[in-house]
């Protein structure tokens, strides 16, 4: 993967401040994922790479399939905890949706042909891209999940200002 590292373990930090949402109900979730899908910049030279941190059962897995439905794919959105990625075929771009949580050690994403799977540019979802710090490359996009026990909150990191959210 020839594209730009972040320091292991790093969190995109940027120049602008963070947008911070409430996501308490899933109708805000959806909202959230139907609105990021629909401003996706045109489909470059590049994947786009979304990262999306935060604790289980915080809302990643939950906001992936919303954003992958809201592109157009008919059919389930299955978890990649077990298989670590899946892919889907949207009337959009492709997506990549994979899920680090069990990996343990970053350098096995050398050994799942990650760089072929990137040939088609799409837009990848990384639930838990800690655990593959050093061979991911920065995200053009991150979202960061916190759930406390009355309310989940997402924080949006958008470093290049793509997106038009609130």
């Amino acid at each position: 993967m020839n594209q730009p590292q972040r320091p292991a373990g790093k969190a995109l930090s940027g120049k602008t401040k963070p947008l911070r949402l409430d996501i308490s109900q899933r109708a805000q979730l959806q909202r959230l994922a139907t609105t990021i899908s629909q401003q996706l910049p045109d489909p470059g030279h590049e994947p786009f790479w979304i990262h999306l941190r935060g604790d289980l059962g915080a809302g990643k897995t939950t906001f992936a399939q919303d954003f992958i439905h809201a592109l157009g794919y008919p059919g389930r959105v299955k978890s990649p905890t077990y298989s670590l990625l899946e892919q889907y075929q949207t009337n959009g771009p492709s997506v990549l949706h994979m899920d680090l949580y069990r990996l343990a050690d970053p350098e096995e994403l050398t050994f799942i042909g990650l760089d072929d799977l990137l040939l088609d540019k799409p837009v990848v979802l990384v639930e838990w891209p800690e655990k593959g710090a050093g061979f991911l490359p920065a995200p053009q996009l991150e979202l960061r999940f916190e759930l406390d026990s009355d309310s989940r909150q997402v924080e949006i990191y958008d470093p290049h200002q793509v997106f038009s959210l609130s």
